[in-house]
């Protein structure tokens, strides 16, 4: 092959460095194609690191176009960068050369999946796309209005015919994208007396309570340890009735005639000992014990 490459060092973007970043990432030279399937070729075969690295570094400046074209969002260009960036270092592990086509062109969708991704996590607290039908409405939506305001009938049908999507996904992404956050317990100024953020008129039920959670937790672990305690105080045959009756799955539970015929008694004697062992139990647990025997 030609000239020997020379891998130039360029880290992700900073807060303040973008136009730095922007400089050495146009100084890179650009690959030609010979020199693009000897680096991928290196890679594959040989996993060869430094071969993956010039192809990422020699690839970087398409990122930041692509990039761009999403500064619209209002989401910051050095985290769209940085998310372009991770799909094309998976475009890069995932490149077969012997395709015969470029990488830039198979990069393309893994840049712009990863930004995607990135978009719709962040523009709004709540996702507003989940399904496909809904992505691709995310991210064409805003482009197919011609004027401010909400759509015609004529439009939505237009737009859905066009997407491949319903009138109803139509309908439901735009009333998403044009609502907008709401702060629900926002700081206000103490002459402010605002009850129309969502803390001031939305319940939270009461075993959302933190207290109440750790209220709750703590009796159960601690009737839990008297019902143990109470068990190890019944004989062997009262805690084996009791155990095949109320200890068990519903499926599970045993029969009184079940347990008459394992312990060799009548049903009757069978039904006085539970009823004696249960009593025993409410009694070393106070009011913790609700059953009651059948």
């Amino acid at each position: 092959m030609g000239k020997e490459l020379q891998l130039a060092k360029v880290t992700l973007p900073s807060p303040d460095g973008l136009a730095s970043y922007l400089q050495k990432v146009n100084a890179v030279p650009l690959l030609s194609e010979e020199e693009e399937f000897d680096l991928a070729t290196r890679y594959r075969e040989q996993g060869d690191l430094l071969a993956a690295q010039q192809l990422v570094l020699s690839h970087l400046r398409y990122v930041v176009r692509i990039a761009k074209q999403y500064s619209g969002y209002g989401l910051n260009l050095n985290d769209l960068v940085q998310e372009g960036t991770i799909g094309l270092m998976k475009a890069v592990k995932r490149f077969d050369p012997k395709l015969k086509v470029r990488l830039v062109s198979f990069a393309v969708h893994w840049i712009k999946s990863e930004i995607h991704e990135f978009v719709i996590r962040n523009w709004r607290i709540v996702k507003v796309a989940t399904t496909k039908a809904q992505r691709k409405l995310f991210f064409n939506l805003r482009q197919a209005k011609k004027r401010l305001g909400w759509f015609s009938p004529e439009e939505v049908n237009a737009v859905a015919q066009d997407l491949g999507v319903s009138t109803k996904d139509v309908l439901e992404m735009e009333s998403r994208l044009n609502a907008h956050d709401d702060t629900f317990d926002p700081l206000l100024d103490e002459e402010e007396t605002s009850t129309h953020h969502p803390a001031a008129y939305l319940s939270a039920p009461v075993q959302s309570d933190p207290a109440h959670q750790i209220i709750e937790g703590e009796y159960e672990s601690h009737a839990q340890s008297k019902l143990q305690h109470a068990l190890n105080t019944l004989d062997e045959r009262s805690l084996d009735i009791v155990s095949n009756r109320w200890l068990v799955d519903e499926e599970a539970k045993a029969s009184l005639k079940d347990l008459a015929q394992k312990h060799d008694v009548s049903i009757e004697r069978v039904r006085q000992l539970e009823k004696a062992a249960l009593s025993k139990l409410r009694n070393a647990m106070g009011e913790s014990l609700i059953i009651d025997p059948v």
